[in-house]
């Protein structure tokens, strides 16, 4: 009980203390004069805060609230009452930033599609099937495992397509999810990242091509791209960890707990959790055929269109095909897919008869709602990674790796880069802090750029994979229908192990004198580290919680 109400106590608290400062201080913020400040440790305070009480209450919103008002008050010369008026200016500038507000969009009529296919029986009729072709559990975590890689172009659409079209296939196997979204998760930004042709890629070399041009270089940016894809060891290792777990049924830690109490109960939720569902009950259209085109129509006319916007806003017929991709519109995309596929199943369901106009509005209104809790943590989450950036907190961090050997260097900015964007909960502006900063110092001391730079990009998805306020773990959770804390709590301990084998990756690359070519042994290595550490911790976990004998377990876990 005391748990579940401490933010309160938190939060009051931090009122008290609040105005006890501004009592106290003679400060008249609105008759100063902005100066720019350096707040260095004091810079990584409000995401300390915030992600601390995500994990202690397990109440993200008033969690991360709390953070951004912490950090608003600090950049306000501790005036709580100005730090409340930036936290909701900070609040509204995220809403109405253009990207922003497209993705926004984007997720409510995601949520009105989801409402409509409901209506027209097709998540039904397509779970039904699917029932009859996945045997068990196991089949079923790798298809979402192999659909997550066929959508590999954009990892918001990957979320969409792999959460909404498997989601009640996923119950029906008994698989928890806790599972399901973190599978949904993992064949996400991994994927995204080391795809030759996805919304990434030209962000990506943008990047390395200012910071080589900064540090008078005529390297080819898309060659150094190119060469760091088999060094980006977190990604592919956390993909190759996933399907070694899928495979083999192996979990530890909560997840073991999760895939245990839904394999032999039933429950795919945990007790007390809250899925970012907003508790509506979509409803089915009774007396009508239940047809699983009315699920691959619409899922198929979003990726259609999406896919086709995505060639269109990157440039069209004037470029070509992988150019365009990779210079793409993601957010405007992603609308006009969204968009583009509700006007298809409302056209095609209006031709069956499934349903009138003003039936279908409903539905579409429902689903909507279904999103309006993950939207606001979606919005909190964009803040908090705003008011550490207004801090500075990512330079100050990238700062401390000045004086590393050089040999630790690659190792030094992986391991920040996963603590900013961690932190921030946002890959793109780790990945805007670390390549502006690690090329130059890479190049300065004769470390390949390719070495360098894919330590930056794939550590800044370390925090977009598993960071409670990352926004592709906040979509995760909503289109996996998961709790976001439970999600994240049996999630991190995968992706810490992904993390520790790329430490081991780029420690062999400093022994080895930064030799590109020992990649095929890093992976080796890391697969072997990480199939021994799983065997491990799994059957450690087993005998911690009292499941054994082990062999059945897993048998049992992937049947």
């Amino acid at each position: 009980m005391f748990k579940g109400k401490i933010w309160m106590w938190v939060f009051v608290g931090l009122v008290m203390v609040s105005l006890l400062l501004f009592a106290h201080s003679n400060l008249t913020y609105a008759a100063q004069e902005e100066e720019a400040v350096e707040y260095g440790w004091l810079s990584l305070l409000p995401a300390i805060i915030a992600i601390g009480l995500c994990f202690i209450t397990k109440q993200p919103l008033p969690s991360l609230m709390i953070g951004v008002f912490v950090g608003a008050t600090i950049t306000k010369n501790w005036n709580p009452l100005a730090g409340y008026t930036r936290t909701l200016e900070v609040a509204v500038e995220q809403m109405t930033d253009s990207w922003k507000a497209a993705i926004m969009l984007f997720t409510l009529i995601i949520g009105g599609l989801v409402g409509l296919v409901f209506l027209g029986g097709g998540v039904y009729a397509f779970a039904e099937s699917m029932k009859t072709r996945l045997r068990n559990s196991k089949m079923g975590q790798l298809t979402s495992f192999l659909l997550g890689w066929i959508i590999f172009f954009d990892d918001y659409t990957n979320t969409v397509a792999v959460g909404n079209s498997l989601r009640g296939v996923s119950d029906a196997l008994r698989i928890s999810r806790e599972k399901f979204s973190y599978i949904v998760d993992s064949t996400a930004a991994p994927v995204a990242t080391i795809a030759l042709v996805s919304s990434w890629i030209g962000y990506e070399v943008g990047l390395i091509k200012e910071a080589l041009e900064a540090a008078g270089s005529t390297i080819s940016a898309y060659k150094v791209f190119i060469d760091s894809l088999p060094l980006k060891f977190y990604s592919i290792f956390a993909l190759v960890l996933l399907l070694m777990v899928v495979l083999s049924g192996r979990n530890f830690g909560p997840m073991l707990k999760a895939e245990y109490r839904a394999r032999t109960t039933g429950k795919v939720f945990a007790d007390g959790a809250r899925p970012l569902s907003g508790g509506v009950t979509l409803k089915i259209k009774e007396g009508i055929p239940y047809k699983v085109s009315n699920m691959v129509v619409p899922i198929l006319s979003l990726l259609v269109i999406t896919m086709f916007s995505l060639w269109w806003t990157g440039g069209g017929p004037e470029v070509p095909f992988g150019e365009a991709i990779s210079n793409t519109d993601a957010a405007k995309s992603l609308l006009w897919g969204s968009m583009g596929a509700v006007v298809v199943t409302i056209f095609y369901f209006s031709l069956q008869r499934l349903a009138n106009l003003s039936e279908m509005m409903d539905s579409f209104i429902d689903g909507a709602k279904m999103m309006l809790i993950g939207l606001l943590i979606l919005i909190t989450a964009w803040s908090i990674g705003a008011i550490t950036s207004e801090m500075g907190a990512g330079p100050f961090v990238v700062g401390l790796t000045k004086d590393l050997p050089i040999e630790i260097v690659p190792i030094g900015m992986f391991i920040i880069c996963c603590f900013i964007s961690f932190a921030t909960g946002t890959s793109w502006g780790t990945m805007a802090i670390g390549i502006p900063i690690a090329i130059p110092l890479g190049l300065a001391v004769g470390i390949n750029p390719a070495v360098i730079s894919s330590a930056v990009l794939t550590g800044a998805i370390f925090g977009d994979h598993c960071s409670p306020i990352s926004d592709t773990t906040v979509m995760s959770s909503i289109f996996a229908g998961s709790d976001l804390m439970d999600h994240v709590n049996t999630q991190i301990p995968f992706a810490l192990l992904a993390a520790f084998a790329t430490v081991i990756g780029y420690i062999i690359m400093g022994v080895t004198g930064f030799n590109y070519w020992f990649w095929p042994i890093i992976w080796a290595v890391g697969l072997i580290f990480m199939w021994l550490a799983l065997v491990y911790l799994s059957n450690r976990s087993a005998r911690k919680l009292g499941l054994t004998p082990e062999k059945e377990l897993w048998e049992k876990l992937s049947s």
